[in-house]
């Protein structure tokens, strides 16, 4: 951060000079600073603003949002869509066939309209501000609704991510909790300059603005103090763009005034100061244990690192690959998605707000089980991890313990066992995950009016039963799905109408039994007499007194009993009175059934 810091600093008088401001332009005393400076140039940019009506905004897009710097085609140059390292996903084409009219818009590519840096809903969509083009945007109508009204800041667990890698989440930002929309890099210092110009124009009206949890109501500073800081981070991370002086001189042609913050970067300094940076890492994660493997799962739990701020997430890493990120109050988690009988390290690297990371968690080992057991949990999920807007039906994406989610038509401000998510006329669907489903839970609950239902299930698209649902909270398991190896869980509503809200699903691994041991060397392992009498199970083969843990699992996956050096005596194992029926013995060598008569 120290070094960004310097080079904005240092690219200040470059930038500065290529900005068209005209001369004379910003005649306010050079001895201007703090909010002395802030009025001056508000003075400065409010004389000569035309208010072309927010009608006007699609004609000043023509020379305002195209793009001659990345593709260099003409194309309407969005934020939310731009890839600025390479070929974007789609375009849009400036004129009226490409614009977001009165019909809805699902996907991302359908269209683009007039973006908001400031939500209207903030300043009741009066004039000027509603069609004062240096903090509108034109930008993919999709994601634009996606963000809705919730102020820029930095994402910690996502909901959404747009194809260009715009988010949307719980916040990170030092300061702040709640909901936030993060652009890209390279367009986080354009965001911020836009909402610098805001707070600097209207800084007369901010008393009568609703914050948005974002602005302040008086003139000075004109911003919340978490977001003011954040956006002085921006500000100094990402400097001024030649696209950025370009849009400045095209919208001073349109409009009559200009952004301060473009033509001279160092004014956000003389006004607000620098940004305060955070740069002491979280301590480690302690005390990290790995324990109930399933055929592709393993829970994990930990002490919690400290940060004289605060811990924001942990990266959860098996075998040196990221698998999943958690939130910073988390301490346990299931990572899922695992490959049978493997062996896994795990190890944890917390982060802060400022995206320091601590050092590397001390390790955990695990083996996950070969695919037994119809009964043993396979996956979870909680839907803790759902963020987004109340009142609102849309698309919502979220992964957790290595699963990501996608549930259309769908709300996430109802509850059942905290958080839930409730499908209208949508569905809730899985990635593809491993071990298979032999059984399948689900907790339901009817919200608002409606009427009695169910909820069909589907793996790999073949219907292997249904979820009932009414006004009561009920909890459904189906059995004898039977379905082994990569699946995908998917709900449907019944009902077009009906509200339903989804909770603690959970699902067992597909039940395979094997009639041959499995080994990882050219040894044989047998399991002698098969069926057991007497309680006393035998083992031949090769090493055995290497082998350090020996696991005895029923068929439903339950853990019946560890042995530590099994076979450091002898090669028997004694049961215990274990009772009749099938078990599962794995051990550091080798995975097989045997049964007790």
């Amino acid at each position: 951060m120290k070094q960004l810091l310097s080079f904005f600093l240092l690219s200040v008088t470059f930038i500065g000079a290529l900005a068209q401001a005209p001369a004379g332009y910003y005649n306010q005393s050079p001895s201007l600073t703090g909010a002395a400076l802030k009025t001056a140039l508000k003075t400065i940019i409010s004389n000569g603003h035309i208010d072309n009506g927010y009608g006007g905004l699609w004609t000043g897009y023509a020379t305002t949002d195209r793009d001659y710097f990345y593709e260099n085609d003409g194309t309407i140059l969005d934020i939310y869509s731009e890839n600025p390292n390479g070929p974007d996903q789609y375009n849009f084409t400036y004129g009226p066939t490409d614009q977001c009219g009165s019909a809805g818009y699902s996907n991302e590519g359908d269209c683009y309209n007039r973006e908001h840096v400031i939500p209207q809903s903030l300043f009741s969509s009066a004039s000027p501000m509603v069609a004062d083009i240096h903090f509108i945007r034109a930008t993919d109508g999709k994601v634009n609704g996606m963000r809705s009204n919730y102020p820029f800041g930095i994402v910690g667990n996502t909901s959404f991510t747009s194809k260009n890698g715009s988010k949307l989440g719980t916040s990170v930002s030092a300061g702040y909790a709640g909901t936030v929309f993060e652009p890209i890099d390279a367009f986080k210092g354009d965001i911020a300059r836009m909402i610098l110009y805001f707070v600097t124009r209207y800084e007369d009206n901010l008393p009568g603005f609703s914050t948005g949890d974002m602005l302040g109501s008086t003139a000075f500073p004109g911003l919340q103090p978490w977001a003011l800081n954040q956006y002085l981070i921006w500000n100094a991370m990402d400097p001024v763009s030649p696209e950025e002086i370009a849009r400045n001189n095209a919208s001073y042609t349109y409009q009559g005034n200009r952004n301060p913050f473009i033509d001279h970067p160092e004014y956000v300094t003389q006004i607000w100061g620098a940004p305060v940076v955070d740069n002491q890492a979280p301590t480690a994660a302690t005390n990290l244990v790995a324990s109930n493997p399933t055929s592709n799962s393993i829970a994990l739990s930990w002490t919690a690192a400290t940060d004289n701020v605060g811990v924001t997430s942990y990266q959860i890493y098996a075998n040196g690959t990221l698998k999943t990120t958690v939130s910073g109050t988390t301490t346990s988690t299931i990572v899922s998605g695992l490959s049978p009988l493997t062996q896994y390290t795990f190890y944890i690297i917390a982060k802060d707000a400022f995206a320091n990371s601590s050092p590397q968690s001390t390790t955990a080992t695990e083996t996950t089980l070969d695919t037994p057991a119809g009964g043993g949990s396979c996956g979870t999920e909680n839907f803790e991890m759902i963020t987004g807007p109340v009142n609102t039906y849309m698309t919502v994406n979220w992964t957790n313990n290595g699963i990501s989610w996608t549930a259309t038509d769908a709300r996430v401000d109802q509850t059942i066992n905290n958080k839930a998510i409730t499908i209208k006329n949508g569905t809730l669907t899985s990635s593809t995950f491993s071990g298979g489903v032999q059984s399948l839970t689900l907790t339901t609950q009817l919200k608002f009016s409606g009427s009695a239902g169910y909820f069909n299930v589907l793996v790999n698209d073949v219907n292997v039963g249904t979820i009932p649902y009414s006004n009561v909270v009920t909890t459904t398991t189906i059995n004898n799905i039977n379905v082994s190896g990569n699946a995908v869980i998917k709900l449907t509503n019944s009902s077009l109408t009906n509200r339903v809200a989804l909770d603690d699903l959970s699902w067992t691994c597909a039940t395979t039994l094997a009639t041959a041991e499995t080994k990882n060397d050219k040894s044989a392992f047998i399991i002698y007499p098969n069926p057991v009498k007497n309680n006393e199970l035998s083992v031949k083969g090769e090493n055995l007194g290497k082998i350090s843990k020996a696991d005895i699992y029923d068929l439903s996956g339950k853990l019946i009993e560890t042995i530590t050096n099994p076979f450091r005596h002898s090669n028997k194992i004694n049961l215990k009175g274990l009772a009749k029926g099938i078990y599962i013995l794995k051990t550091d060598n080798f995975s097989t059934k045997f049964i007790v008569d």
